[in-house]
């Protein structure tokens, strides 16, 4: 029988779920960009993981934005 996956995440699993650093997942949550909360006295960031689908989900959005706004040009592939 599979484990429930985790309600929240370290910045750490963050990263490795994105294929990035953990200091770029850092810089998202410190900007805003990425909804996070801050534990304890040693300021320990979770980013919950409906929070981080919703997140993927907007770059998803971002991102099909941005290939209709800039559609290539010459009929290349």
């Amino acid at each position: 029988m599979t484990q429930p996956l985790p309600r929240f995440l370290t910045l750490e699993q963050v990263a490795e779920e994105l294929s990035t650093s953990t200091a770029q997942i850092y810089a998202l949550v410190r900007r805003g960009e990425l909804p996070a909360i801050r534990l304890g006295g040693r300021g320990q960031w979770r980013v919950e993981r409906a929070r981080l689908e919703e997140f993927i989900a907007q770059l998803y959005d971002e991102a099909q934005q941005y290939v209709k706004d800039n559609p290539l040009s010459g009929g290349e592939d």
